[in-house]
């Protein structure tokens, strides 16, 4: 009877600990200290991805420049080319050399195109830059997370929802959050299937993320909630109040800035 009123989470005990351990996992193999140090939160404005030009592919090779230096990989050899020539493999061997990532990192522009690595984008998202930002996010994260020194939380079945944790840490978490569910309508003329992503997460953990993120690198809910979709800010606020009572969990993440010193 005392526990009527109580709030219950806002997930699920075992899925929000999944969260916090491939935010651990991340923390462990991929740079603690960038994450402190460097890492900021990535808003879908034009502040963080100007400027225009009028090709597809233009426009998917300036998408992904910014994502790449946003995620402190700017260093790695990459090429951008259309999906439907290009595949991302399944399991690549992926080496990179010095430091994964690394915010101050010389860009070689002298590695041949066969060593690149590929980054297919879909041409249908440049209508929908979230997407299309939240995609390449989430394919750095594949090639990153197959570089960690211990396998992730949950198994290889996991994969696809580790990597959308692991990009969420690299900073994208409000597109992953604002693209992880699209509203299917009727309207044939304004609605194209083809413009979305491929979700894993869904729309709550992935704002749990999200929150994950934001207690951990201390930002404001005013500076994140306004760039949500109006349906999620609530939930967010929830979520981030769940997490900063997580302190033992909190406590855990917190330290491997300075493990990792």
């Amino acid at each position: 009877m005392f526990g009527l009123f109580e709030s219950k989470p806002v997930l699920e005990q075992s899925q929000s600990q999944w969260l916090f351990d491939v935010y651990a996992w991340s923390l462990d193999n991929f740079d603690a200290n960038v994450f402190y140090n460097n890492t900021v939160l990535v808003l879908p404005t034009n502040e963080f991805f100007p400027g225009r030009v009028d090709s597809q592919q233009g426009m998917a090779e300036l998408v992904f420049e910014k994502v790449k230096s946003y995620a402190c990989i700017s260093h790695w050899p990459t090429s951008v080319v259309d999906q439907s020539v290009c595949a991302i493999p399944n399991a690549p061997q992926i080496e990179v050399d010095g430091a994964l990532r690394n915010p101050n990192a010389l860009v070689d522009n002298s590695v041949a195109d066969e060593l690149r690595l590929q980054i297919p984008y879909n041409p249908e998202q440049v209508s929908n830059p979230e997407g299309m930002i939240a995609s390449f996010a989430h394919i750095s994260a594949h090639y990153l997370g197959q570089m960690a020194k211990q396998p992730p939380p949950g198994g290889p079945e996991f994969w696809p929802h580790v990597t959308e944790v692991l990009a969420s840490y690299l900073g994208f978490g409000l597109m992953f959050a604002n693209s992880a569910y699209t509203f299917k309508g009727s309207c044939a003329s304004c609605y194209n299937p083809h413009a979305n992503r491929n979700a894993y997460l869904s729309e709550q953990q992935s704002v749990y993320s999200l929150a994950i993120f934001a207690v951990l690198k201390n930002i404001p809910n005013k500076e994140v909630a306004p760039h949500l979709k109006g349906h999620l800010r609530g939930f967010y606020k929830r979520a981030v109040k769940e997490v900063k009572a997580r302190e033992q969990d909190l406590a855990m993440l917190n330290q491997q800035q300075f493990l990792k010193a």
